[in-house]
């Protein structure tokens, strides 16, 4: 009988695509060295990671919060996305040196800029802490004593791992808690950016072309990593000197062809393979239709403002880009889960998996019992997430009520002080009050954006979900969102740049005040309100379902003996292989897995907008002016181009490695269908999307001006 269930169970089509997963680099040897091997790949495992000697992981970092960069010489040269170092190079634009538009390269190390804040952070070693963050766990605790014994646990060992030496560490838990690993990283924070190209080129296609493909822009910039003489970190000074980094990534300037292997590392962010058919069926019928309609919204708001001057346009690029970027996402995510029949297959999965434990009538009992739980409390948790995204999406998509909501913590903190208690009213208060002018937001757009979302709550939330002071407000104003808004945007100080001056000079004085302005209380109103009567019960929901989800885990990893599981993505390093790769984008269409710049000129002779490009590079383009860069066959700059590397946000600027462990493009997007790979990859359609290297080279080089840099590189010709 046990026989006959092992065949069973081995039988579901549960095998995982050689070009599926994001693996754990210090398990590779283990798990994928073999299969990496017959995809063509040439090095070793412990060339991709090794704690004792140099390897890949040791080019490979986290750039800022949420992005991957690469170590490309032994002067400290990382590349990573545009994208990326977007808000790094906003930071340094003004009017007058608009870094974004024009682009930027230093050309010599003087002009290299400090970039504040920036931080790029490298692994040293991963370790495997399960037993120590799950010891002196008793069966017969609850699930609060035991979350509380393992966040001491991880407490205790994060601090140990980074005491008497400058390393920090972090702790994250795999498999819905199946297990835990230690990270020990090296932060650096005197980054500089060394270039990048007009958004122009960077952003070429702009919203039209995020999350598609094909592709022609040259998403990369520069920096720098600076270091103290001993080569360790330090704060920004002078005498810093370029980083001599353990490993760097030779460049490889060969190309790529169909079929080639392909290898990316980095951080990807978060995904969810292992939801059930009920989250599945929630993400596709409820929390991406209202996403998507309510960031749209916003969207064509800020668009045609946007459009009116460059004051307007630097004021709303980057929280434009933000959220148009995760717009398009959920579309293509609802797109290809419909695509693929995802809810159906989930479902089939998940009977084929219970049915099939013959033999063992207690097992299939309690995953049986299991699947039923999981029902119960999705059906509970949906109308829950419903009003939540109705608040996080709609209301406090709303800039002036989300500013005026960060005086929360102002008004208490002084109610401490006036109280004679301890507080920090003067350092909440300073980082809650902005430069004047506001340099983020706009009172006549903010006011469009107000109205519009206004408009879709009424229209959507029932009138006894709704906070009491909006309901009384909507009341009084016979549900005229019009004149409610103007109420609100004429006579608030927290919108208004004038009033908000004179309250910033006396905000103590006069806060009572101040605490009773409309903008203020509607947002404090909102806020408590959503955290005292949602949020709970959405955190009790999450927590139960991911208790499920970790029983759900466990079973699959004991019961399916012929797949090889790998953890969702989370933030850690991790390692995905497959080819480069063309598909069929839909009926009668097969899209090609390279781009040229032939193609970024045609768009750009259409005229719109998203597709213009500067005159320098429609000059080089005629002149065919490609140098080195240029493909040996085709003789064409070769802009991008796609492989079945299963990738994701936090993936963006991860370096793209052929079988040699050579540079050959930096990742930077997926293709639209695609994004569900967050959730189910489906090796038929799911694409990254790089930017072929020789394309960025070219633009440092013949673009720019700036080919000196790659005297630091190693080029592989």
């Amino acid at each position: 009988m046990k026989q006959k269930l092992f065949l069973v169970l081995t039988a579901l089509t549960l095998v995982s695509r050689a070009d599926e997963g994001m693996w754990m680099p210090q398990l590779i040897d283990a798990l994928n060295i073999k299969d990496m091997k017959a995809n063509g790949f040439k090095l070793s495992a412990k060339q991709i990671y090794d704690i004792n000697k140099a390897s890949m992981k040791d080019a490979v970092a986290i750039f800022g919060g949420g992005c991957t960069a690469e170590v490309i010489s032994n002067k400290g040269l990382i590349l990573t996305n545009h994208h990326c170092g977007f808000s790094s190079i906003a930071a340094l634009t003004t009017l007058e040196n608009d870094y974004l538009k024009n682009g930027y390269f230093a050309m010599k190390p003087e002009e290299e800029i400090l970039c504040k804040g920036l931080t790029v952070t490298f692994i040293k070693r991963i370790e495997d802490v399960t037993a120590k963050v799950l010891q002196n766990i008793k069966t017969e605790f609850s699930e609060t004593q035991k979350d509380s014994v393992i966040s001491a646990n991880i407490k205790s060992l994060e601090n140990a791992a980074g005491q008497g030496n400058h390393y920090k560490a972090f702790i994250r838990p795999f498999f819905y808690g199946n297990e835990y690993y230690l990270f020990v990283t090296e932060v650096f924070n005197d980054i500089r950016l060394v270039g990048a190209p007009p958004e122009s080129i960077g952003k070429f296609g702009g919203e039209t072309d995020n999350w598609v493909w094909p592709r022609h822009n040259a998403d990369f910039a520069m920096f720098r990593i600076y270091a103290n003489k001993d080569n360790k970190p330090a704060e920004y000074s002078k005498d810093n000197v370029p980083y001599t980094p353990a490993h760097s990534f030779p460049i490889s300037l060969k190309g790529v062809e169909k079929n080639d292997f392909t290898m990316v590392y980095g951080f990807p962010g978060r995904t969810q393979e292992y939801l059930t058919s009920y989250a599945v069926d929630l993400i596709v019928n409820q929390q991406d239709p209202i996403r998507i309609m309510l960031r749209e919204k916003r969207l064509d708001i800020m668009d045609a403002d946007m459009k009116k001057n460059d004051t307007l346009r630097l004021m709303y690029i980057a929280r434009y880009a933000g959220v148009a970027n995760y717009y398009k996402k959920w579309t293509g995510e609802m797109q290809g889960l419909k695509k693929s029949d995802a809810i159906t297959k989930k479902i089939d999965f998940e009977n084929d998996f219970i049915n099939h434990l013959v033999g063992d009538d207690a097992k299939r009992e309690k995953y049986l019992n299991l699947m039923q739980q999981f029902k119960k409390v999705y059906d509970e948790y949906a109308p829950l997430s419903k009003q939540y995204d109705y608040f996080s999406e709609c209301l406090w998509g709303i800039d002036g009520l989300r500013f005026a909501g960060s005086f929360i913590n102002v008004f208490t903190e002084l109610k401490k002080k006036q109280a004679g208690a301890e507080n920090k009213f003067d350092e909440t208060l300073k980082k809650a009050t902005p430069a004047l002018p506001f340099k983020n937001m706009n009172k006549e757009t903010d006011k469009k954006l107000c109205k519009a979302m206004l408009e879709i709550y009424l229209r959507d939330v029932k009138r006894s979900l709704m906070p009491r002071y909006l309901d009384s407000l909507l009341n009084e104003y016979k549900n005229d969102v019009t004149k409610l808004t103007d109420y609100i945007y004429n006579t608030s100080y927290f919108i208004d740049n004038d009033r908000a001056k004179i309250m910033f000079s006396n905000f103590e004085t006069n806060a009572a005040t101040y605490e009773q302005d409309v903008m203020y209380r509607l947002a404090s109103e909102i806020y408590k309100h959503y955290q005292k009567t949602v949020v709970p019960q959405i955190s009790y929901y999450e927590k139960q379902i991911n208790e499920l989800q970790k029983e759900y885990m466990q079973g699959l990893k004991e019961n399916v003996k012929n797949k090889k599981f790998y953890p969702d993505a989370n933030g850690t390093l991790r390692v995905t292989f497959g080819k480069v790769s063309d598909y069929n984008g839909k009926d009668g269409v097969l899209f090609l897995h390279y781009t040229t710049l032939d193609g970024l000129v045609e768009k750009h002779k259409t005229g719109e907008d998203d597709f213009y490009v500067k005159p320098r590079l429609i000059e080089l383009y005629e002149k065919k002016d490609f140098g080195q860069y240029a493909d040996k066959k085709s003789g064409k700059i070769h802009t991008a181009f796609i492989g079945s590397n299963h990738t994701t946000g936090g993936n963006s600027g991860s370096p793209v490695l052929n079988a040699k462990g050579e540079l050959i493009g930096i990742n930077f997007d997926r293709n639209w269908e695609g994004t569900m790979s967050d959730i189910m990859y489906n090796g038929a359609f799911c694409r990254n999307i790089i930017v072929d290297i020789r394309y960025a080279l070219w633009v440092v080089d013949k673009y720019a001006g700036a080919g000196y840099l790659l005297n630091e590189m190693k080029l592989i010709k």
